[in-house]
Order: C-alpha cells, then structure tokens, then sequence
C-alpha cells in the first residue's frame, strides 16, 4: 500500500499536498512520546500521532518514514508543514481516532513495525 492508498482507507487529506504520495507504506505505529518513536522508528512507517511540534518532522526523517499521521483532524501550524515539505515528510490529518486508523490499517495487513 502506498501513501495515497493509505489516505482513502483512513479518510485522510493531506497537510502536505505538493509531496508525492506514490511511497510505500511498510508498517504503522502508535505513539506520542517522541524519545519511544526514534528508538522504534523504521523506514517505510505511517506513524499516528497527536503530536505537531518540530521535532516530529525531525523524528520522521531520522526513520526514514512515509508518512505522519494525525488523528482526529488535527491540524500542523504552517511552520511546522513548511518543515514536512522541504524534508520530504507527508503529513496526513484524518478524523478517525489513533484506533480506527490502526485497526484500518491492520485489516489491510499492514505489519505493526519491521
């Protein structure tokens, strides 16, 4: 599944329209305490959040993931998205809670994390 696939599983839209979303999704994960997610990071990984400051972006493109992923129609301020954009880091904003996206994302077979 790529990213654009992944968008209308979990009625998402995209934060970060000018990126490409033809990347791979390998893997989800579920976590707000940043220190955890660089430590458990993969490359290829749609990461859910409720975070939205800097050092998510930073976090994202340590792991080389696909995509961040706010739940609940969170919105990212634009300096935050500038960020995403010029490091590459689509970032999605979906009204489905953390579990429904992981349970969406689950029942397409997408691994918990490589």
């Amino acid at each position: 599944m790529n990213v654009k696939e992944l968008k209308e599983l979990i009625e998402a839209k995209s934060l970060t329209p000018s990126l490409p979303e033809d990347v791979t999704v390998t893997c989800g994960y579920a976590c707000d305490l940043l220190s955890w997610v660089m430590s458990h990071g993969d490359s290829g990984m749609a990461w859910t959040t409720v975070q939205t400051n800097m050092n998510v972006v930073a976090v994202a493109v340590l792991a080389d993931m696909a995509c961040v992923i706010l739940p609940e129609d969170i919105e990212m301020e634009k300096e935050v998205l500038d960020k995403a954009v010029g490091e590459g880091i689509v970032v999605l904003s979906s009204p489905l809670t953390s579990y429904e996206i992981s349970g969406r994302m689950y029942g397409q077979g997408i691994a918990a994390h490589n």
